[in-house]
């Protein structure tokens, strides 16, 4: 019998060491080493994972040409969800492995089941290691979603699952959650570093060999990280991280790895009674509905991959009340903030260094467009002078050191998103429109090259 070999995990961050230690030098948390069994069993009979990759007579690889590989594009899965169409790329890639990673509540099984049951045409193996079957048919009676062709399996158990496999041949396979899996060759609890590696793994090789698309949901961890080993994000094509406050209605589903996509997508739901619906136009949303004029108050357009959004930014300058002045943002980055307030003290006078400040960006959303800087400085300039930007007006331009207004990219889509929600007037860098033929717009596009210009042509008219 095989001598037993052990070796010790951190639990936070999946670093290895021979022997026990304090504190991880890896990440700098303390007592978060444990001892795991990682000495493997002889692999049985009859299960997948022996017949695949265990089987002797498999005929070892070797180099190719790259010019000699044939190679044919596989068509995607197109579901009914085009906000999750859109994250992926396009669809459901054939042997890609996605995983999705959010707060507890958020909302993923009920994402996964849903885009389950959407899919009737398509054999779905739905399998929990959290829920009971009664729970998850509960929660599918109040979707609006129904498909014969969706099967449900509470099993933790990966060669169980595997058998369960071989026999129903699932065209996709949704696991929820990959943490609460465990493999039998891997002696120690589930959810540790090497179990989570070991299930991953196991699960990846039946992806890529089968060309069947697996889902996998992930729990993260306090810092907002998906839980386990980093590894595992390096495993698998596709991370998406489904965010929002379980206490609003608006959920945001982001790409931050993709390996058949762009990673700057962005998909919005609106989590209702009977599931997630489909934000078509999330424009509309972000824009509160206001029945008086109020200051500070401006809207910009920003980019979130190929989708154009039309956002407000709520600002509030007021006297300092202590002798420290406050810098508060919520939504934006605070180091350009504080940016964006030196070049207006200093380009523009304006005496910001006895004011306090708090900045909000409206709807929950966490931007990093540079194309704000604009609409910042806009809501700034309206609260502190106390007179309201013009409800008809938007913006879109970055704001240098220099008080200078420099172009952004995609400006026509930006464009033609303020014509479409009824905006009379957009302020743009002057920069930016070379080349462009305003004829087309209806819109009036205002070139600026200064902050002196924008304040000047701000609260005209």
């Amino acid at each position: 019998m095989a001598k037993t070999k052990t070796t010790f995990f951190c639990q936070n961050c999946g670093a290895q060491s021979p022997k026990w230690i304090g504190k991880c030098p890896a990440c700098g948390e303390w007592n978060t080493y444990v001892e795991e069994v990682i000495q493997k069993e002889e692999l049985g009979k009859g299960n997948w994972k022996q017949s695949t990759s265990g089987s002797k007579s498999k005929r070892a690889a070797t180099p190719r040409r790259l010019t000699d590989i044939n190679f044919e594009e596989q068509p995607r899965t197109v579901t009914h969800d085009a906000e999750l169409d859109r994250v992926l790329g396009g669809g459901i890639v054939p042997g890609s492995l996605v995983l999705i990673g959010g707060e507890p509540g958020i909302g993923k099984s009920t994402l996964m089941l849903q885009i389950a049951l959407s899919l009737p045409q398509v054999k779905v193996l739905y399998v929990s290691g959290e829920e009971s079957e009664a729970q998850i048919k509960m929660r599918a009676e109040r979707m609006a979603f129904h498909s014969d062709n969706c099967y449900v399996l509470s099993e933790t158990n990966t060669q169980q699952i595997f058998q369960q496999i071989e026999i129903l041949q699932p065209e996709l396979l949704v696991i929820d959650s990959i943490q609460t899996l465990h493999s039998q060759y891997v002696e120690s609890a589930a959810g540790s570093v090497s179990q989570v590696r070991e299930c991953t793994a196991e699960l990846m090789k039946f992806a890529k060999e089968t060309g069947t698309p697996v889902f996998l949901i992930g729990h993260i961890t306090k810092e907002g990280s998906i839980a386990g080993p980093k590894v595992l994000e390096h495993m698998v094509d596709t991370v998406l991280q489904f965010e929002g406050d379980r206490h609003l209605s608006y959920r945001i589903l982001r790409t931050s790895k993709n390996r058949f996509g762009s990673t700057n997508e962005l998909g919005i739901y609106e989590m209702r009674a009977e599931g997630l619906r489909q934000v078509a136009n999330p424009s509309e949303i972000l824009l509160t509905q206001r029945e008086e004029v109020l200051n500070g108050v401006a809207i910009g357009a920003m980019m979130e991959g190929n989708r154009p959004l039309l956002i407000e930014i709520q600002s509030l300058v007021s006297p300092a009340t202590y002798g420290t002045p406050q810098r508060s943002s919520t939504g934006h980055d605070a180091k350009r903030l504080n940016m964006l307030l030196a070049v207006l003290e200093k380009r523009g006078g304006m005496r910001l260094g006895q004011q306090d400040v708090f900045l909000n960006v409206a709807g929950g959303l966490k931007v990093d467009d540079p194309a704000l800087d604009l609409a910042v400085c806009a809501s700034l300039v309206s609260s502190y002078e106390d007179s309201p930007v013009p409800t008809d007006l938007c913006f879109a331009g970055e704001v240098g050191l220099g008080g200078e207004i420099r172009a952004v990219h995609r400006i026509e889509n930006r464009i033609a998103e303020a014509e479409k929600l009824g905006f009379k007037r957009i302020m743009v860098s002057k920069y930016a429109i070379k080349g462009l033929d305003l004829n087309k717009y209806k819109i009036k596009v205002i070139p600026v090259s200064r902050l002196e210009e924008m304040y000047q042509g701000l609260f005209e008219g």
